[in-house]
């Protein structure tokens, strides 16, 4: 066998005697692991590797190689400065959002030399030996050095369901195939019950994993904000392509100098393609994640933040989010309902003894009862499939196996209630059991066997038991969910719980909350539904119960198969199929490691307020993104038609090489802010869609109305003020900026442009850069551009067509044919 990389995984890994793998570990090693983010200098060469980006330099070098040194130079210092700006904004977003995952990172127990460390999974090096316990996620592949009742689920590398039971001692053949080689652990899998301690032997591309992206770590599919980003920039090309050959052409028929009309096509090309997307798609989504992380909503992968804003159904456990979370043991029953301290006692003798993972309902027996001093002889692990737990014990002088889990779990192994085997006595438990439900408290069943002299305790074991009683809890309904779940209704997402928990305590917390709980699906309702019956299901009921992980991840599914943009949130080992099911996987920083790992976002406060904020913030960003994609694709396609134009009928060019870079330049310098900017309420009540369509449509609109008053300022300036080249650019140059300006104002809003009131920030630097506009044609450098300063009459003049372009952008962006989202404009 080989790894992903072609080099060969050793079979003394499994094989081998532990002392021979320990020499194998201590070999030296080239670490594999991938990098965890660009350097910075390859993020500084990035910003020079884009299409356009080497055209302008292309354009620079000819411009310098057949004279033209100022055109070359203006070209040059302009890409070095888009460049910059791309940089410094791209490296703050990749660090801001380092420093984010830092805080949610999954670790694991590592001894290193003697010295006991809880490392990142990422800086886990060969040698390191791992103390393992539930939860934790393998970081590379591993010989087990001991391991007690150690439960792995291989899934992800193996696509077998059911976990796998591991053993240290276990001597294995060469040709073991890798679903059973039990004395190892592999990267990317991941405990789910038992300890143990594992010596790590290979990382990164020489794991069995390898560069084969893992169902819980692969890059995810991408968003439909990707797709869209891609068909626009589709779209780009083709405008791009068509309008720059059209212009060289018209200049080549027209007799102007090759080079002219080559580096004023170039330019035009430029123009019309918004070659601050990346940097501006970069700096929202990181500002996103800023702004989200004050919210307690960390979030893992910036595009995920599209499908956040998107989110129209929240999938959710019970405990902590719709319930405090601080389950609190309430009695110990006998069948019949009375209070039994002996039930108890054996209770706490289970919980304290099981070396898995501890769970809630353990602390909450542990925390009022500590059972006498015991050694376990045996236990069989609890797993999602039997909803079981077993130890044995010795208990009043008797060796005797205690069982303890799912109450419906329990009884199925069980022959007898208290040595009672008719059907009434099964009936009576399960009468109390419902009433518990009906009331809110969460109980689980109890039984005891004795064991037989020398008997080896396993799943076999469980069987012929007998029921000895019942454990309850009480988790109260959170103060404030119901209001929680009102406000994601009102920003039009539906809440779905989706519980392991019994049915009635499922409908009885869903009653109190305000969910549908007149139909309660179970995991066995859903085994007997047929696809197409469950995708039904999903749209009828708000509450799932008795649900296994993989019931979990059929509900996502069906749900996404419905065009609904699904959110999952859930916090233990048995949420993580669903969590990467889901489009949004949401977990908790007090997650178990796998969860955490799954999820693309991480919440520090489990709660569905968080949630809520992360979706408004999420739609912001997506707003505050789109008006970019709007404002640059309808500015620049406007202006470059106008050049089109102008070249033929002009007998100069109508802006040159240079001034064109440089007016692109300048309308980008406040577009960088638009992140920040303020969002209309009424924007963020429903999802943002993107819609080519609707954005094409939106740029030939404003595009030519721009290019309307292009036309009338030429005519003005040639029969108004019979303005020379030079001056002809100068006076264009002022008013296409002043137009850009105010589109960036007025079309960033459906609402009236006075009803909107943008960033401040955001709206100083429009004003500063509309102020310098106007300034850099009386500065000395003008002539070197090849600029002249305009009269004051001629200013005048274009103010006035400005103030008129922006009561025409009023109106045209309230029609229904504006390309504009439609809904309330204010």
């Amino acid at each position: 066998m080989t790894g992903p990389a072609g080099a060969p995984i050793p079979a003394e890994l499994w094989s081998a005697s532990i002392e021979r793998v320990r020499a194998i570990a201590a070999r030296p090693h080239i670490e594999t692991l991938p990098p965890r983010s660009l350097s910075w200098p390859a993020l500084a060469l990035r910003q020079f590797l884009s299409p356009v980006t080497l055209i302008l330099v292309m354009a620079a070098a000819v411009a310098s190689a057949v004279g033209d040194a100022t055109d070359g130079i203006i070209i040059g210092v302009i890409v070095l400065a888009s460049a910059g700006l791309g940089f410094a904004q791209e490296f703050r977003a990749s660090r801001d959002v380092q420093l984010l995952l830092a805080s949610v990172s999954s670790t694991v127990d590592v001894d290193r030399r003697g010295e006991m460390l809880t490392m990142v999974l990422a800086d886990v090096r060969v040698g390191d030996e791992l103390h393992l316990s539930a939860g934790d996620i393998l970081p590379g592949d591993c010989r087990l050095v001991s391991a007690q009742s150690l439960v792995v689920d291989e899934s992800a590398l193996t696509g077998e369901s059911l976990p796998v039971d591991k053993s240290a001692e276990a001597s294995l053949a060469s040709d073991t195939p890798l679903a059973a080689r039990t004395n190892c652990v592999f990267r990317g899998t991941h405990v789910v019950s038992g300890t143990g301690i594992a010596l790590v032997v290979y990382t990164g591309r020489d794991t069995e994993f390898g560069a084969v992206a893992a169902r819980l770590m692969k890059h995810p599919a991408p968003t439909a904000f990707e797709h869209g980003l891609s068909r626009f920039g589709i779209l780009l090309l083709q405008v791009t392509i068509a309008l720059t050959i059209a212009v060289f052409v018209i200049n080549l028929v027209l007799g102007r100098p090759i080079l002219d009309a080559l580096l004023f096509s170039l330019a035009l090309a430029v123009g019309v393609t918004p070659q601050m997307l990346p940097a501006i798609v970069s700096v929202s989504l990181s500002a996103g994640a800023r702004a989200l992380s004050k919210h307690h909503v960390i979030v893992k992968r910036l595009d995920v933040i599209e499908d956040l804003g998107s989110l129209t159904v929240l999938c959710t456990d019970k405990t902590g989010t719709l319930t405090r979370g601080t389950v609190e043991f309430s009695q110990a029953l006998a069948p019949d309902g009375t209070a039994d301290a002996r039930i108890l006692e054996l209770g706490a003798l289970n919980a304290t003894l099981q070396k898995g993972y501890r769970n809630p309902l353990d602390d909450a027996i542990l925390r009022v009862h500590q059972p006498a001093a015991a050694e376990s002889l045996g236990e069989v692990p609890y797993d999602f499939e039997r909803k079981r737990l077993s130890i044995g014990v010795e208990f009043e002088g008797t060796p005797t196996l205690v069982t303890k889990g799912s109450l419906e779990a329990v009884l199925a192994a069980c022959t007898s209630v208290r040595g009672d085997r008719s059907p009434a006595a099964f009936e009576l438990v399960r009468a109390s059991y419902r009433a518990l439900g009906v009331d809110g408290f969460r109980a689980i069943g109890l039984a005891t066997r004795s064991l037989d002299a020398g008997e080896q305790i396993g799943v076999a074991s469980e069987a012929a038991l007998d029921f000895a009683g019942i454990l309850t809890f009480r988790d109260d309904v959170k103060d404030d969910v119901n209001l929680e779940i009102a406000d994601l209704s009102g920003l039009g997402v539906r809440v779905v719980m989706v519980s392991g928990d019994n049915r009635f305590v499922s409908q009885s917390v869903a009653s109190r909350i305000g969910l549908r709980s007149q139909l309660v699906v179970t995991g066995a309702d859903i085994d007997r539904m047929s696809p197409a019956r469950l995708r039904r299901a999903v749209t009828e009921c708000d509450v799932f119960a008795e649900v296994e992980p993989r019931h979990k991840e059929e509900i996502v599914t069906a749900l996404k198969a419905g065009r609904r943009t699904v959110g999952f949130l859930g916090d233990g080992i048995n949420d993580s199929s669903a969590l990467h099911a889901a489009d949004v996987g949401i977990s908790v920083d007090g997650a178990t490691d796998v969860a955490r790992e799954a999820a693309a976002i991480v919440l520090t406060e489990k709660s569905l307020a968080v949630v809520a904020d992360g979706v408004r913030l999420g739609r912001r960003t997506f707003a505050n993104t789109l008006k970019y994609v709007r404002f640059a694709s309808s500015s620049n396609f406007g202006n470059v038609l106008s050049m089109v134009i102008a070249s033929a009928l002009l007998p100069f060019l109508p802006m040159l090489p240079g001034q064109i870079l440089l007016l692109n330049f300048l309308a980008d310098l406040p577009s960088m802010l638009l992140s920040r900017d303020r969002v209309d309420p009424e924007r963020l009540e429903r999802p943002g869609s993107w819609n080519l369509r609707s954005v094409r449509r939106f740029m030939i609109v404003f595009g030519a109305l721009s290019t309307v008053f292009d036309l009338a300022t030429f005519a003005l300036l040639i029969t108004v003020f019979h303005a020379s080249e030079s001056l002809f650019q100068s006076g264009w140059f002022i008013e296409s900026a002043l137009t850009q300006m105010i589109v960036l104002v007025t079309l960033r809003t459906r609402r009236s442009f006075l009803r909107s009131r943008p960033d401040a920030l955001f709206g100083g630097a429009v004003l500063a850069i509309a102020l310098l506009t106007l300034v850099i044609p009386f500065l000395p450098v003008a002539a070197a551009i090849g600029f002249t300063a305009p009269p004051l009459g001629m200013i005048a003049l274009l103010f006035s067509l400005a103030a008129v372009y922006l009561g025409s952008l009023e109106l045209v962006k309230r029609a229904p044919w504006s390309g504009f989202d439609r809904g309330p404009a204010r």
